[in-house]
């Protein structure tokens, strides 16, 4: 072959070569990332007067309050009128449960629990602390998911904890300190609980139309459906009323 065939030749197979390259290159379909909603949860009434907490036969735990006396949380209201340590997650609509990598920790300090109410989904780890100088024993009490008792010494390491099931919610108490009660809201998918002032964010929650439940220990749950669109944050609000 002469050369200058051999160069036509040479050419045509590199013309091929880029076309059959051209042929197998796509573009890989990105899904619709999941946007925030955001809401708030009020209280319609005069919050409940919560009981006193009197810690003196635990004197390391009373002297962290001795300038704020402490009380019960089963309400706890700011106030404008908002309402704390309730639960919002998807209860209908969401496909799967896709896990967050954001840490979670329950800390036992002051002989409280905080925070008081933890949302964490199914097999997402969590950090049971220990920061006081007194030994608690910590005592979940769960109907679907295994029930365990564990006593944590001062200055002992975290326990790595873990829950299979949903299950709102797990309460939790201290078998030394008989004050000290908590919850742990096991739900699956993306979830929010409201601050101080009844304000929550449920971060990366896909487009597609849902149930939200609202949870809350005294007054129990509410419903709401709402619409989430690619890209567009959504906002609701729940109202729960004194009873």
């Amino acid at each position: 072959m002469k050369k200058q065939s051999k160069q036509k030749f040479a050419a045509v197979l590199l013309a091929l070569v880029m076309a059959g390259g051209a042929a197998l290159t796509y573009s890989p379909k990105v899904s619709a990332a999941g946007v925030s909603v955001t809401g708030t949860v009020k209280l319609d009434g005069t919050a409940p007067h919560q009981k006193g907490i009197d810690m003196s036969k635990e004197p390391s735990c009373a002297a962290i309050h001795k300038d704020k006396p402490v009380t019960m949380e089963n309400v706890v209201a700011g106030s404008s009128g908002g309402l704390a340590n309730v639960v919002v997650y998807i209860s209908q609509g969401l496909s799967g449960n896709e896990v967050s990598s954001a840490p979670a920790e329950f800390d036992q300090k002051g002989c409280q629990y905080i925070p008081h109410v933890l949302a964490i989904n199914p097999g997402q780890h969590m950090k049971i602390v220990n920061s006081d100088q007194t030994s608690h024993n910590i005592h979940p009490q769960p109907t679907k998911n295994n029930e365990w008792n564990k006593s944590q010494p001062p200055g002992s390491p975290p326990f790595d904890v873990a829950w299979a099931n949903e299950e709102i919610a797990i309460p939790v108490k201290c078998n030394i300190h008989p004050w000290m009660h908590g919850y742990f809201a096991v739900v699956k998918g993306p979830y929010g609980v409201s601050d101080d002032n009844g304000s929550f964010t449920m971060p990366n929650v896909p487009p597609g139309s849902y149930t939200l439940t609202a949870w809350q220990e005294t007054y129990g749950t509410q419903t709401q459906q709402v619409t989430v669109a690619a890209g567009k944050p959504a906002t609701v609000s729940f109202t729960f009323k004194v009873k």
